[in-house]
């Protein structure tokens, strides 16, 4: 599977943007997704995923209730909407692929990263 983020710029504190990873190669909807980020000097975190069908998604603590994660198999992406973003938004955002258990294991497949910065 090859991903390709794109989506990612610059935004006010407060502002919305959307992210969006689109797959090509195999079967996209065998697979479940993740949004990663990586902060300047800080270790990657896992924010957001969603498995295959789109109905269970999971969130970290520090996007819960401001970040969305959604798919559209028919169009082999999958999205992140961020809404109320602050300054510690911050970050390199990546896509993941993985298939197997929703909830653990290994991601086989990663995107390139889209920047994101939000300015206060």
């Amino acid at each position: 599977v090859q991903l390709q983020a794109c989506g990612g710029g610059l935004v006010q504190a407060g502002g919305p943007l959307r992210l969006s990873c689109v797959a090509s190669g195999r079967t996209f909807s065998a697979y479940h997704m993740g949004w990663f980020r990586q902060a300047p000097g800080k270790e990657r975190e896992s924010i957001a995923r969603i498995d295959w069908s789109g109905g269970t998604t999971y969130y970290a603590d520090s996007v819960k209730g401001r970040f969305s994660i959604s798919r559209d198999n028919a169009k082999n992406t999958v999205y992140l909407q961020m809404n109320s973003l602050k300054p510690e938004d911050t970050a390199v955002y990546y896509c993941a692929a993985r298939s197997g258990i929703f909830t653990s294991g290994p991601y086989d497949y990663w995107g390139q990263g889209t920047e994101v910065t939000v300015s206060s």
